[in-house]
């Protein structure tokens, strides 16, 4: 693995030069790897861009901060561009359109942010294998299954050329990078969190309210885990937010609220998956 790694930072070196990068970092395993990787290549021109875009779990960009100005040595700026996503979001219901708007959105504030930056050529992104294996529909062998943000809803005139270290690699390569590159083991095994974010997980339209009861029921559901030693048995557990609600009793009021669904599952590949038999 030291080899590989080797190499692939000489990579990183070859194809950059000494131009400047932007990356998309979202505190997640594989924007995290790609940022450690390409800051051991090439140093202080690597520009970390963190977008809160409303659409992130409770308290993650505080988070995130904290994360890296502890265990990086890396430029990081945060960007609040909650309103521009939402406005993007507004009256979208089918995923597909969801991912592509938020995609673009992305870009967007990219472009925005290089404009500031004087020689900034790349964009680079955390993209992964079955990111790009879910994105694609090769002959007739396979179907596009989602657009992942960071592959299909990329605009045609992108100004950046793209750097994509990761992207041959699967969930598991990743981490082994992750560990060789001496990032902490809490962040390397995280739970994947989508580049949408809670965009897609909020089933429809995404409004700020929802986004907000979700992150509610979400960090609920994840502390429980932690409080029951279950969290790193498990590979991806998440809340989702269904279009529709309810009647429930909560003390002695009747209440109307929107149904929270439960997801949790276990894999190696995380291109298929299991349920988890949670006690």
């Amino acid at each position: 693995m030291k080899n590989i790694v080797a190499n692939m930072i000489s990579d990183i070196k070859e194809k950059v030069g000494d131009q400047e990068v932007l990356l998309g970092l979202s505190g997640g395993v594989d924007s995290s790897v790609a940022a450690a990787l390409i800051s051991k290549a090439i140093g202080k021109k690597l520009q970390c861009i963190f977008v809160d875009t409303g659409l992130l779990r409770k308290d993650e960009g505080k988070k995130v901060l904290q994360a890296y100005e502890k265990d990086f040595d890396i430029n990081i700026k945060m960007v609040d561009t909650q309103k521009r996503f939402f406005e993007k979001l507004k009256g979208l219901k089918d995923p597909e359109a969801k991912r592509k708007a938020i995609g673009h959105e992305f870009i967007e504030v990219f472009t925005d942010e290089a404009k500031l930056m004087s020689s900034a050529k790349f964009l680079a992104q955390g993209t992964i294998y079955p990111d790009v294996i879910e994105s694609s529909s090769l002959g007739h062998t396979s179907k596009v299954i989602k657009s992942h943000h960071n592959v299909g809803g990329l605009p045609d005139d992108l100004n950046f050329e793209l750097l994509e270290p990761l992207r041959t690699l699967f969930k598991d390569e990743v981490r082994k990078v992750g560990l060789e590159l001496g990032l902490p083991h809490e962040m390397v095994y995280r739970h994947p969190f989508p580049g949408p974010g809670l965009g897609i997980r909020v089933i429809e339209e995404v409004t700020k309210e929802k986004c907000d009861i979700l992150r509610e029921a979400d960090d609920i559901f994840i502390n429980e885990l932690y409080e029951a030693n279950l969290y790193n048995d498990v590979s991806q557990a998440f809340v989702t937010l269904l279009p529709t609600k309810t009647v429930g009793v909560m003390g002695d009021n009747r209440t109307y609220e929107y149904v929270a669904a439960i997801r949790c599952v276990n894999t190696i590949d995380f291109m298929t998956a299991t349920s988890t038999h949670l006690p």
